[in-house]
């Protein structure tokens, strides 16, 4: 008795720790951004991390736009509770009418472009303690730990997420980042003899996560959310085999 008593103490302890480092609980965040819960499944609790910061290793050109792509279905899904996001560079690598695509409104996104590292950084922490923004993203190829830390701070009282893309960074030192993604285009998912650009895929790679095992799983965008693409891959291989039947 004494025995589940001390496991019941230490299960509650370990919840109130992530609770503390932005995990919630599946039933709360799964009502308010239902787009993000395959994303979820990957962290502690089944909850997406808002309260950090989340990075982006993109060692080649395609990754950053591939990350890009990405981090704009993610937005997608933070900005439908009505908050604007600012997004910072020095070479901005993202094309605001593409966003629709991911059924963002550019309007609704405020673009910040800088000349240099010191002012990026300089302006991403001062947008990061605007409550009411709904994110903040940012890219910049190097991140210190100290300048991390510097940003969590911030975070933990604004509750404003920050998505760094590091396009090409010279180095994969530690940071205070709450994941660590690697973001690769896939094959995009279009039925025969359909015209068009189909539906965007990833590779999706979490090289870092914080109170839990790096992961690796696909992913694809309908329009409106997140789909499994090995699902969709083979509802599509089905529909082929009933066409050519």
């Amino acid at each position: 008795m004494e025995k589940a008593s001390k496991q019941h103490i230490i299960a509650d302890l370990k919840k109130q720790i992530l609770g503390m480092q932005g995990y919630g609980t599946l039933s709360i965040q799964d009502d308010v951004f239902p787009q993000l819960k395959l994303l979820a499944k990957a962290f502690p609790n089944q909850h997406f991390p808002l309260t950090g910061i989340h990075e982006f290793i993109a060692n080649e050109t395609e990754d950053a736009a591939a990350s890009t792509g990405f981090i704009n279905a993610i937005l997608s899904a933070l900005m439908q509770t009505g908050g604007p996001s600012i997004w910072i560079s020095a070479t901005r690598n993202v094309f605001p009418p593409a966003m629709q695509r991911f059924a963002l409104q550019p309007d609704q996104i405020i673009f910040i472009d800088l000349k240099n590292h010191k002012e990026i950084l300089w302006v991403l922490e001062e947008a990061l303690k605007c409550e009411n923004l709904s994110a903040v993203v940012a890219e910049i190829p190097e991140l210190s730990f100290s300048q991390s830390r510097r940003l969590q701070l911030v975070i933990e009282k604004s509750k404003v997420p920050a998505f760094i893309i590091r396009h090409q960074p010279q180095q994969l030192n530690n940071t205070t980042c709450l994941a660590r993604w690697q973001i690769k285009h896939l094959p995009s998912i279009l039925p025969d003899g359909m015209p068009g650009v189909g539906q965007p895929s990833w590779s999706v790679e979490l090289l870092k996560v914080r109170n839990a095992q790096p992961s690796s799983f696909k992913l694809s965008w309908n329009g409106t959310c997140f789909q499994n693409f090995e699902q969709q891959t083979e509802v599509l291989q089905t529909f082929r085999k009933l066409q050519a039947s």
